[in-house]
């Protein structure tokens, strides 16, 4: 029997982009205690080689459950930023149609961003499709250690783009710049090969339900087929509606 490997995308039936998702962790959290907290958390995924200023995990599935207590990137972001506790950004693309932006400082979220909640799984067609969440740009530009760029992050993420000719690959790629996070990561799909521009992928540590090597091929293969029957709850639970009396129906 052949054991799909953790840490590599499953294929699937859906059309579309690149589906990935990260989290990061200011350089200050010491890169051991990420690893260990992310070992507690049965995360499955990669950890790339730390920076100067940042630690990354990248989440696999990147729109799936991928750690314990049916936690997507938005649930281990929050309890890992408990258990350090630390700023924890976790960054999400699906289909390369919607961007998700949501960060927590220890106990505390500091906001949750997407540029189309209509394409959330499960979502109904009286969810809108504007970009929801922009206002908390400033929050994540000083997590970040950013503030100047709050503006400038605000219009990123408040701008409604094209589906057909502009990826949200591309607008992640301006956030991360204006974050100083990694720009690597839109290429982050391509694992396990190695990434377009970014660390040597010989640096990686593959993370099968918290456990690297053999008992993390096992584990990881195991609890893949529960959390794939287990999906992570929605990232935003009141997504804006073009039912709710409280919205305006010129602005629809």
């Amino acid at each position: 029997m052949t054991l799909p490997v953790p840490g590599v995308p499953a294929e699937s039936d859906e059309p579309g982009g690149d589906t990935y998702a990260a989290l990061l962790v200011p350089a200050s959290a010491a890169p051991d205690a990420v690893e260990r907290a992310l070992r507690g958390l049965g995360f499955t995924g990669w950890l790339a080689p730390p920076t100067d200023d940042w630690v990354v995990a990248l989440a696999v599935p990147g729109d799936g459950t991928i750690a314990a207590g049916r936690r997507g990137v938005l649930g281990a972001a929050a309890a890992l930023a408990e258990a350090l506790p630390a700023a924890v950004f976790a960054l999400r693309v699906r289909l390369d149609r919607q961007l998700v932006v949501a960060a927590w400082d220890g106990a505390d979220e500091l906001g949750r961003y997407s540029s189309d909640p209509s394409l959330e799984p499960g979502a109904d067609e009286a969810v809108l499709d504007e970009p929801f969440g922009a206002e908390h740009a400033a929050a994540f530009a000083a997590a970040a250690g950013r503030p100047d760029s709050a503006a400038e992050l605000e219009e990123v993420l408040a701008e409604p783009l094209d589906s057909e000719s502009v990826f949200e690959s591309e607008r992640l790629a301006r956030v991360l710049g204006l974050l100083g996070m990694p720009g690597w990561i839109v290429a982050s799909a391509s694992l396990p090969k190695q990434i377009p521009t970014g660390p040597d992928v010989r640096g990686f540590v593959r993370l099968g339900a918290g456990s690297t090597g053999a008992p993390g091929l096992v584990r990881g293969w195991m609890t893949g087929r529960v959390r794939r029957r287990t999906p992570p709850p929605p990232v935003l639970a009141d997504p804006p509606r073009a039912d709710d009396p409280g919205i305006d129906p010129w602005l629809l």
